[in-house]
């Protein structure tokens, strides 16, 4: 097939670009892919690969939903959308390990979470709490008044009673 360019030389260089929804391809010599797109070097390894075997097509993994390659994500080091974890999950768990130390979401430390869960309980105790006084529980609210008082005293030990505590 000959350059589709100069339309003289013999063209090594299928090139295809995805821009949008649009798929350009070039089938190219290689002064002419040079001129365009400056040229060859070792870090492109797909240019490599078709120069080397040029009617060999290469299937490059993308994801379903956004449609990012792999080689994409390797050169920016950006993923499209949150499915591309799920489409690249083989080769991005060795890095992540790596980078992690493990593979399960934790969370951040220190922000919102403890061992013993008293913000998930406390957040708990507000909403009874509320829902105690729309319903003139009065007993009832100053019964989860005082948990939530107790747990605010175990998390800020050094507090007196009242202080900093929330008004009801």
């Amino acid at each position: 097939m000959l350059c589709q360019r100069c339309k003289k030389n013999q063209a090594t260089v299928d090139y295809k670009e995805i821009i949008g929804d649009k798929v350009f391809e070039y089938h190219l010599c290689p002064a002419c892919y040079q001129e365009m797109f400056g040229g060859l070097n070792a870090t492109n390894a797909d240019i490599l690969t078709d120069l080397l075997s040029p009617r060999v097509r290469k299937t490059e993994k993308r994801c379903p939903v956004c449609g990012t390659s792999y080689s994409e994500y390797q050169r920016t080091g950006l993923l499209g959308c949150p499915s591309c974890y799920d489409a690249f999950k083989t080769e991005l768990m060795p890095a992540i390990e790596h980078l992690q130390g493990h593979t399960e979401h934790v969370g951040k430390a220190n922000t919102n979470a403890d061992k013993s869960g008293y913000h998930r309980k406390l957040s708990q105790l507000q909403e009874q709490l509320e829902e105690a006084i729309r319903n003139k529980e009065f007993m009832k609210a100053n019964d989860i008044y005082e948990q939530i008082n107790a747990i605010n005293a175990e998390l800020n030990p050094g507090d007196a009673a009242g202080e900093g505590g929330e008004d009801v």
